[in-house]
C-alpha cells in the first residue's frame, strides 16, 4: 500500500509542469531605441508564450550600453534569471569608450535578429535622395549633421562607411550621438539636425506617417515592401546589418546556462515571435551556442578593423 502511495505521489509531481523562470532583462539604452523595443518584445512574447510567469524590463542608457553592461556584470554575477540585450552597438562601443568591460564577462546566449539601417531626413528637407545628402557631404562634411545612436555604434560605423566610400575623410563627419531612439527621433523630426540614421524598424512608423523621407537602406538587396535602395544600389559599396543578441550573467554553471538557452530556443520558434519580427521587420538571424560564440569572436575582430578604417578607434 505504501508503494502504491508513493507512486502516486511521484506521478502526481511528475504531473507537474515545472515552473517558468522569472526573468529581468536589462536594455543598456534610453527607451525608444532597438535595445529596449528588442527587450519588451521580449518580454512580451515570453509572458504570452507561457515560457516565462514574470518577466520585468529595465534601462540603464548610456556610453553605447557600456553603463548598463558595467552595471550588469557587477551586480548579476551567478544569477540565472538576469539577462542583457546587446549587439553591434555594444560591440563598437566597448572599442571606443575602452570599456573596463567587455562580452568576454558575461555569457552570451544567442543572436536574435537583424536589421538594415536606414538613412531618413525631415519630410520637409529640400534633400531628396541619397545622392543629394552625399553631395552635401562632399561640399562641406561638417555642415551635414547626422542623429543616429551611440559613438562607434553601427549607425557611427555605417555613416563612416558611406563617407570613406564617397571619398570623404570619415573624421570629418558631424555625428551627433544620442542614447535612446526617442531622442534621435525628436531631433530629426524638430528639423535639429541634417539627416538620421538608425535600424529600420524605428524609422517605419514615421515614413509611413509623412513625417521622415527614407533616402536608403544598408541591405545587400532591396527590402520588400521598402520604397528605398540600398547604398549598394546607389553606388556606394556599403553593405551592413545591426545584429542584437541576448546574454546571460557572469558566472553560471553549465546547467543554468542550459536552461536558460532553451527558453530563448523556444522564445526564437514561437509563433509570437516569428509574428513580432514580421511586424517590426526584423529578419530572424537566430544563431545560439558554440556556433553564437564563434560568430560573436569573428564580429568583435571585424568591428575593430572598420573602426579603426574610419578613424574611431587608434
Amino acid at each position: 500500500m505504501k508503494h502504491a502511495v508513493l507512486g502516486a505521489m511521484i506521478l502526481a509531481a511528475l504531473a507537474v509542469p515545472a515552473l517558468a523562470a522569472d526573468y529581468t532583462i536589462m536594455a543598456p539604452a534610453g527607451p525608444g531605441g532597438g535595445w529596449d523595443s528588442t527587450a519588451r518584445t521580449m518580454q512580451a512574447v515570453l509572458q504570452d508564450e507561457g515560457i516565462s510567469k514574470s518577466v520585468q524590463v529595465t534601462n540603464v542608457p548610456g556610453a553605447g550600453g557600456t553603463v548598463g553592461l558595467a552595471q550588469f556584470v557587477g551586480s548579476a554575477k551567478g544569477d540565472p534569471s538576469q539577462l542583457i540585450v546587446g549587439g553591434y552597438v555594444m560591440v563598437g562601443a566597448i572599442l571606443t569608450n575602452g570599456s573596463p568591460v567587455s562580452l568576454a564577462d558575461v555569457t552570451p546566449i544567442a543572436r536574435l535578429t537583424g536589421e538594415a539601417v536606414a538613412i531618413v531626413v525631415p519630410a520637409a528637407s529640400p534633400i531628396q535622395d541619397i545622392k543629394g545628402l552625399v553631395d552635401a557631404m562632399v561640399a562641406d562634411p561638417g555642415a551635414v549633421s547626422w542623429a543616429g545612436g551611440s559613438a562607434g555604434g553601427v549607425d557611427h560605423i555605417t555613416v563612416g562607411l558611406l563617407a570613406k566610400a564617397a571619398g570623404i575623410d570619415p573624421t570629418k563627419i558631424n555625428y551627433i550621438a544620442f542614447s535612446g531612439g526617442g531622442e534621435a527621433l525628436a531631433a530629426i523630426l524638430g528639423n535639429q539636425v541634417t539627416a538620421g540614421i538608425s535600424g529600420l524598424g524605428e524609422f517605419l512608423p514615421q515614413v509611413q506617417a509623412g513625417t521622415m523621407r527614407l533616402l536608403a537602406v544598408s541591405s545587400d538587396a532591396r527590402l520588400p515592401d521598402v520604397d528605398a535602395p540600398t547604398l549598394a544600389e546607389s553606388g556606394y559599396d556599403v553593405v551592413v546589418q545591426n545584429w542584437r543578441m541576448v546574454a546571460a550573467a557572469p558566472g553560471l554553471s553549465a546547467d543554468q546556462k542550459a536552461a536558460v538557452l532553451a527558453d530563448m530556443e523556444k522564445l526564437a520558434k514561437s509563433a509570437g515571435w516569428q509574428k513580432a519580427l514580421a511586424d517590426k521587420g526584423w529578419a530572424d538571424t537566430y544563431l545560439a551556442g558554440d556556433a553564437f560564440d564563434a560568430q560573436l569572436a569573428k564580429e568583435i575582430e571585424a568591428t575593430t578593423v572598420i573602426l579603426k578604417d574610419v578613424g574611431l578607434v587608434k
